[in-house]
């Protein structure tokens, strides 16, 4: 009973989509930004500026830096 219990919730798991708005929505917010970086090349600079710094935020918080 004990496998047959752990089958169904590891199956619960990958029917699981609730992240997957957060993760499409990011997407899109970078393809936004890339976008608008090579539109208007004056913000280019801006948005490295941002991306760099959410790269350390992440980094730090996964405890590589």
């Amino acid at each position: 009973m004990k496998e047959f219990t752990q089958v169904l919730y590891r199956l619960r798991i990958w029917k699981d989509t609730r992240g997957q708005d957060l993760i499409e929505y990011a997407l899109m917010a970078g393809f936004v930004a890339v976008a608008a970086g090579a539109i208007v090349p004056g913000v280019a600079d801006s948005i490295k500026t941002i991306f760099g710094k959410v790269n350390n935020v992440m980094t730090s918080s996964a405890g590589q830096g």
